[in-house]
């Protein structure tokens, strides 16, 4: 070889490695996921909506072997949250919870955002929800709830306004109670609240304060649900007590609209086999969740437009007067 031609030739080896990384990138490119997925939570860790991320997304490691880091966004009722998933990339890498307490802001607020700019993956959790009382304080049943807020104000802890914690609140004002709701974004500061008697009632579903439940600090009063709780024979239901309001709290995934459907498959597959796996069950069952909480994507949407259409009912009842 002469050596005029060395340039010549090790700029086209030098080409063809240049080609064989970038068909290399293309290739791991289309494989999803080839990276980590990050797992939005628009609440603070600890709560219902955190835990849920936690157990599916480790879960979900194992079967599509990339990680699932969990980043809490609290704040604004799961707005803050929302904003992040929908000002990303819409490529499948970042995914959210979205509890029930954001999706009721499409019935009691001018939301920024619309079921347009989502894709609900699935259904994940589905939990009654009841006002509770710490077990030390007077408050002990609903009887002396409904007689000591008719006297004075009794300060509620819920997680926003414009939620199902703050809907429920002003169906009560509406029939009477003095009832103002605190809102705090991070759960255990509404625990804390109750617990420290700077709330008198807490808003929460029952799973998510099991451990407050199973070490007697705080007790539920009432239920929303159409009949008594099984765990808690004693506690009277919404429904028996003439009162019409049983809005569950339910935890959906979710991504950003425009996602590829092939990925959304992906996802929604993975939190298939999660939910049909014996370790998922037995966590539905710790956290006093429903027979009827997992729904896939295509079953999601009519309970959605469902769930919806009772929290716009409820709202409107209880909206003030102009």
């Amino acid at each position: 070889m002469r050596v005029a031609d060395w340039p010549r030739r090790a700029t086209g080896a030098l080409f063809a490695c240049v080609l064989a990384i970038a068909a290399c990138v293309a290739m791991a490119q289309d494989k999803y996921p080839s990276r980590p997925i990050e797992f939005i939570v628009p609440w603070g860790p600890g709560g219902g909506a955190d835990q849920v991320a936690r157990k599916s997304g480790k879960m979900m490691e194992d079967d599509l072997k990339v990680s699932f880091p969990v980043v809490n966004v609290p704040g604004a009722t799961g707005n803050a949250g929302m904003a992040k998933l929908l000002s990303g990339q819409a490529d499948g890498y970042s995914i959210s919870v979205m509890t029930w307490d954001t999706y009721a802001l499409l019935a009691t607020t001018n939301a920024r955002w619309s079921l347009k700019d989502i894709i609900p993956v699935a259904l994940m959790i589905k939990q009654p929800s009841a006002f509770m009382t710490a077990t030390n304080g007077n408050l002990k049943t609903w009887a002396d709830v409904e007689r000591e807020a008719k006297t004075r104000p009794l300060k509620v802890a819920v997680t926003g306004f414009g939620s199902p914690d703050d809907i429920t609140v002003n169906y009560f004002v509406a029939r009477g109670l003095k009832l103002i709701a605190v809102p705090f974004a991070n759960p255990g500061e509404r625990y804390t609240a109750v617990l420290g008697g700077h709330a008198d009632l807490l808003y929460e579903q029952l799973g998510d304060v099991r451990s407050f439940l199973d070490s007697k600090q705080i007790q539920p009063v009432i239920i929303f649900a159409e009949k008594r709780f099984g765990v808690f024979p004693d506690v009277p239901a919404s429904k028996e007590l003439g009162f019409d309001i049983t809005l569950p709290q339910r935890r959906a995934v979710i991504m950003k609209a425009g996602t590829d459907p092939a990925r959304v498959k992906v996802i929604s597959d993975a939190l298939a086999k999660v939910a049909a796996s014996p370790e998922y069950k037995a966590y539905l069952q710790e956290q006093y969740a429903t027979e009827d909480s997992y729904f896939a994507a295509q079953d999601a949407a009519k309970i959605m437009e469902d769930d919806l259409a009772q929290m716009k009912r409820f709202a409107a009842q209880t909206a003030p007067k102009k």
